[in-house]
C-alpha cells in the first residue's frame, strides 16, 4: 500500500502555493478597484464594487503595445533559433575547435548584467542607426537567449545516437543534410524550449526596451505599463489590467509547451 502524506505536509502545501500566488491575486483585485477606492486603508481584499475601467484603458491604449511586443517576441524566437540551433549542432557534432572554450564564454556571457549590455548596445546603435527600431530590439533580446539556446541545443545533441549520423552520411548526407534532415527533427522538444524561453525573455524585457526604444512609435508593452506611472498620479488598475492582459499570452505559452519544456529542458542531463 501506498503510505498516506501526513496531513501536515498537505496544509503546508496549501499555505505556501497561496503565499505564491498572492500577488497574482493582487494583481487581479487591483485590476478591477476603482481609482477612487485605490487608496483606501485598509485596502478591499475583494473588489466588491468591481469596474472595467483599467482594462478599457487597456483596450485603448495598450493594444498597439501588445502588438509590438508580439511582433519582438516572435523575431526574436526566430533569429534566436536560426543562431542556436546550428551553433549548438557545430560544437557537440562537428568536433569544433575550442568548442569547450566556447561553452565557456557563452556561461560567462550570460552572467553580464543587463543594463550594462544595454549601456553598450547604446553606443553601438547610435552609430548604426538602430535606436528605437524593433530590429534593434529583436537583436538586443536574442543576445539573452541565443547563448541559453546553444548550450540547451548542445547538451541534447551530445546525446543522439552515433548510429544515426552515420547512417545519414553512408546515404551520402552531407554536415548540413544531416541537420537539417535528422538532428533537427529529433531536437524538437530542445527547439520548442529554446523558443518559449526567448519569447517569454523579449516579451518581458524593460531593461533594452528602456534604454534603446524610449522615444520609439512603436513601444514594447512593458515601456506602456510604466507610461502610466508619473510624477502625481498612478493609474494602479490600468498598471493591472495591462499586467494581467500581458500575462495571459505567457500564461497559454507555458500551459500549452509544459511537457516539451520539461524534456527540453533534461535532454542530455542522463546518458547512458
Amino acid at each position: 500500500m501506498t503510505a498516506r502524506r501526513p496531513w501536515w505536509k498537505t496544509v503546508l502545501g496549501v499555505v505556501f502555493t497561496a503565499l505564491m500566488l498572492f500577488p497574482v491575486y493582487w494583481m487581479l483585485n487591483v485590476s478591477f478597484t476603482k481609482t477612487q477606492d485605490l487608496r483606501l486603508s485598509p485596502p478591499h481584499l475583494f473588489p466588491f464594487d468591481a469596474t472595467l475601467d483599467g482594462y478599457t484603458e487597456v483596450l485603448r491604449q495598450q493594444l498597439p503595445n501588445l502588438g509590438t511586443s508580439l511582433l519582438i517576441g516572435l523575431g526574436c524566437v526566430v533569429l534566436t533559433v536560426v543562431i542556436a540551433a546550428p551553433a549548438g549542432y557545430a560544437i557537440a557534432l562537428l568536433n569544433l575547435r575550442g568548442g569547450r572554450t566556447l561553452n565557456f564564454v557563452l556561461l560567462v556571457a550570460q552572467m553580464i548584467p543587463g543594463v550594462v549590455m544595454a549601456m553598450g548596445f547604446y553606443a553601438i546603435y547610435v552609430r548604426l542607426g538602430l535606436l528605437n527600431s524593433i530590429g534593434g530590439l529583436i537583436l538586443a533580446d536574442s543576445t539573452v537567449a541565443v547563448p541559453f539556446g546553444v548550450l540547451l541545443f548542445t547538451a541534447f545533441m551530445s546525446g543522439l545516437p552515433r548510429e544515426l549520423l552515420q547512417a545519414a552520411r553512408m546515404d551520402g548526407a552531407g554536415a548540413w543534410r544531416t541537420f537539417v534532415s535528422v538532428v533537427l527533427p529529433l531536437s524538437r522538444n530542445s527547439a520548442l524550449t529554446v523558443a518559449l524561453f526567448a519569447f517569454l525573455w523579449a516579451w518581458s524585457d524593460f531593461v533594452f526596451a528602456s534604454t534603446l526604444a524610449r522615444n520609439s512609435d512603436l513601444k514594447p508593452v512593458t515601456l506602456g505599463i510604466y507610461a502610466y506611472i508619473g510624477n502625481n498620479t498612478t493609474q494602479w488598475n490600468a498598471i493591472m489590467a495591462t499586467a494581467v492582459v500581458a500575462s495571459i499570452p505567457a500564461a497559454i505559452l507555458l500551459i500549452v509547451a509544459q511537457r516539451y519544456v520539461a524534456a527540453g529542458v533534461t535532454a542530455g542531463a542522463v546518458k547512458d
